[in-house]
């Protein structure tokens, strides 16, 4: 039995290149194309695939938002994200909700192929681009962990009218501390997050989401 595969994507050259790709694979089968999200939620309940290709936005309907409500409706349905965006956070999500797979459209046909297999048997795939960005983020994430049990309240509250632009007067007056307490607590954050700048806490503060 070849596996069966859906494709939800409303530009016509993807769902067609995916077809010819599949024309020289004798154990896989293009049976179903969708371009809108509310026609793959009326027409994967009469024709379940075995891979579902889904996108990342549809004209009527999110990816996130049809994954979830195809999840929610059938928690076994593969589906493998086929998206020409590299966004961290988008790829993160999708995983979260229950997608096996994330695949830049980009990729080559070999690529796509052994996502499907991959996803079909119950493997998870993502693109090897994708690998290293989250990668990337988890030591990002965990090196923010580490700035963030550093800091202490008052710290965290003096970085936070740092980054509003107050000056350290005006932060003196907003916590009621002396001038002296807030020039000392900059110079904590300066040692602490390893910058030599006010520009430094802000870039650190906004990248690690410690404020």
């Amino acid at each position: 039995m070849p596996i069966t595969l859906a494709i939800a994507d409303d530009h016509p050259v993807v769902a067609n290149g995916i077809r010819t790709i599949m024309r020289g694979v004798p154990n896989m089968e293009v049976i179903d194309t969708y371009t809108s999200g509310q026609a793959l939620l009326q027409g994967i309940q009469t024709r379940r695939p075995d891979v579902l290709l889904l996108d990342m936005q549809l004209p009527d309907l999110s990816g996130p938002e049809l994954a979830a409500s195809i999840l929610k409706r059938d928690p076994q349905q593969r589906i493998l994200v086929l998206s020409s965006t590299d966004i961290i956070l988008q790829v993160k999500k999708m995983l979260k909700l229950g997608c096996m797979g994330y695949l830049l459209k980009d990729a080559d046909d070999m690529t796509i192929i052994q996502a499907i297999e991959t996803v079909q048997q119950g493997g998870q795939y993502l693109s090897p681009a994708l690998n290293q960005l989250l990668i990337d983020d988890l030591f990002r994430n965990k090196k923010a962990e580490k700035k963030n049990t550093l800091l202490t309240r008052r710290e965290k509250e003096v970085l936070q009218l740092i980054i509003d632009e107050h000056t350290n007067q005006e932060i003196a007056d907003k916590l009621f501390i002396s001038l002296h307490t807030v020039e000392n607590h900059r110079i904590s954050l300066l040692h602490k997050l390893e910058v030599k700048n006010t520009a430094g806490l802000v870039k650190v503060a906004l990248q690690t989401g410690l404020v």
